[in-house]
């Protein structure tokens, strides 16, 4: 009898977490190394422009943002799944990616004159023509991420992407350097994603010739189109707050809040997304075993939160001085409005985790389910707060996104296997410690003598990660061990 390869035997499992852990290391690992550097230049960026630019980019922002969730990125997730998975389909592939992204370049560019109207400012028109050359690279991204994927393979793609932030990170430091002002933002992300093209389609080496006979993908043209559905109602409720905003506040005001957001979301927009595609790859290959992808699932998201809970409760108690040496004295108006939207990060951070478990197991419908929920809470949310500024939009969030979390994880974690009381006990720790280190470090500031703010925030970030490792390393410490264990790749002994 043949074994189901679906379920692992010891030596898959290993030889699974071994590719796991290298996925993680570079996917995360270079993209960690990659946001310092082009964090280093956004920084840099910011200070040399005007919150006026970032309102106007942001505005644009909404229009692509949109179109990009349906880009084909789910087409290439069905390809990842899918058992058959040859020359053929992967050529399907290529197909319907060029067509479809194609098909929205010239959407955007043609709709451009619609949305400039809507926000009552005629540059944002310029701006989304220039920006619609970014569809003709995602085909060249989205097939080698495909094939990169199904194979585990994320380190010669996190080469590729490291290159594209490099590359973006340049061009954006010499677009503000030469005064270019808000076509900085439109620059740098086109180089970004040329050069991420070049590289995955390098990395892939498998560039082929597209085909256009799509009988025998209704498959993934069906998951792909679900993924989509998803993806649209998630940009409702990611987007939703800047698309009304843009119309009720001028770009001055609308830039600081989409700044503060920025500040707000680093960790879940940069960090989680890249272990988020080793997840669903992982979960693909275990979907057949309903107890794996559970495990799975629940020491994912604890890994994560114990890195993210103490960056929100962190960034909440010391946004100003973080504000004052990163932004400087032009965007101190960001620091109330960070400092309370970092309250709203943690829910937002697991309900992300979400998505990838449901997905790879088959059921994309729940997140796209999820997505809707989330699309109408918010935007009633939003529509209501927008009416006292940026302070009722940042209500919104602190308001709306518990309700959403709730009623996805209602959803979610019966369809992958996972008990609420599990996840709540898997989680706890990193919440205990992540309070107790917010109190702490508050204590502190209020107790410092002044200081200048670098040194402040360097006192308070010092006194906070003391406060938080020690506090695991006291009442968690099987966690510790096994955050440790699976740094050094360490598997515990197995019960007798």
């Amino acid at each position: 009898m043949t074994q189901n390869n679906a379920n692992p035997t010891p030596h898959n499992a290993e030889s699974l977490t071994t590719q796991v852990r290298s996925a993680v290391i570079w996917r995360s690992g270079t993209q960690i190394l990659g946001q310092l550097l082009t964090w280093a230049s956004t920084f840099v960026v910011i200070r040399l422009l005007d919150p006026v630019d970032y309102g106007l980019f942001a505005m644009t922002q909404v229009v692509l943002v949109l179109l990009n969730m349906l880009n084909g990125y789910g087409l290439a997730s069905a390809l990842i799944q899918r058992k058959d998975a040859g020359v053929q389909a992967q050529r399907q592939l290529f197909g319907m990616l060029i067509l479809l992204n194609v098909g929205l370049a010239a959407v955007q560019f043609a709709a451009a004159p619609l949305a400039a109207s809507y926000y009552r400012q005629p540059m944002v028109a310029d701006l989304l023509r220039v920006q619609a050359l970014i569809y003709l690279t995602t085909p060249f991204v989205a097939l080698p991420y495909a094939q990169l994927a199904r194979a585990m393979d994320f380190r010669r793609q996190a080469q590729a992407n490291f290159a594209s932030g490099i590359a973006g990170a340049v061009t954006a430091l010499a677009g503000a350097y030469a005064g270019w002002g808000v076509w900085t933002l439109v620059a740098a992300p086109l180089a970004m994603y040329a050069v991420r093209a070049i590289g995955m389609t390098w990395a892939a080496g498998t560039l082929m010739w597209p085909s256009f006979d799509f009988r025998g993908a209704g498959d993934m043209a069906r998951y792909g189109g679900i993924m989509a559905a998803g993806q649209i109602f998630w940009f409702v409720q990611s987007q939703a707050d800047v698309f009304i905003a843009g119309r009720w506040f001028d770009p001055h005001l609308l830039g600081i809040y989409t700044t503060s957001l920025f500040l707000a979301q680093i960790f879940v927009s940069k960090f989680v997304p890249p272990l988020n595609e080793v997840a669903f790859s992982a979960y693909a290959r275990l979907r057949e075993d309903p107890t794996a992808v559970a495990n799975a699932f629940v020491k994912s998201a604890r890994l994560i939160m114990v890195l993210a809970l103490p960056f929100y409760a962190g960034l909440a108690v010391t946004a100003h001085p973080l504000v004052e040496v990163v932004l400087g004295p032009k965007w101190i108006e960001v620091a109330a409005v960070v400092q309370w939207l970092a309250l709203a990060m943690p829910f937002m951070t697991l309900q992300t985790l979400y998505a990838p478990a449901t997905d790879a197991c088959g059921r994309p419908e729940i997140g796209a389910g999820n997505g809707a929920i989330g699309a109408l809470v918010l935007s009633v949310a939003f529509l209501i707060g927008v009416h006292w500024g940026v302070t009722g939009l940042v209500a919104a969030w602190l308001l709306a996104y518990p309700v959403y979390l709730a009623l996805s994880t209602w959803r979610t974690l019966p369809v992958i296997g996972v008990r609420a009381r599990v996840l709540g006990a898997a989680l706890a720790p990193p919440v205990v410690a992540s309070l107790v280190m917010a109190g702490a470090v508050s204590a502190v500031d209020h107790a410092l003598l002044p200081l200048i703010p670098l040194l402040r925030l360097l006192a308070l970030t010092s006194v906070g990660a003391g406060v938080y490792c020690g506090w695991l390393v006291l009442f968690a410490p099987g966690l510790v061990r096994d955050v440790v264990a699976l740094i050094r790749h360490r598997r515990e002994p197995q019960a007798v």
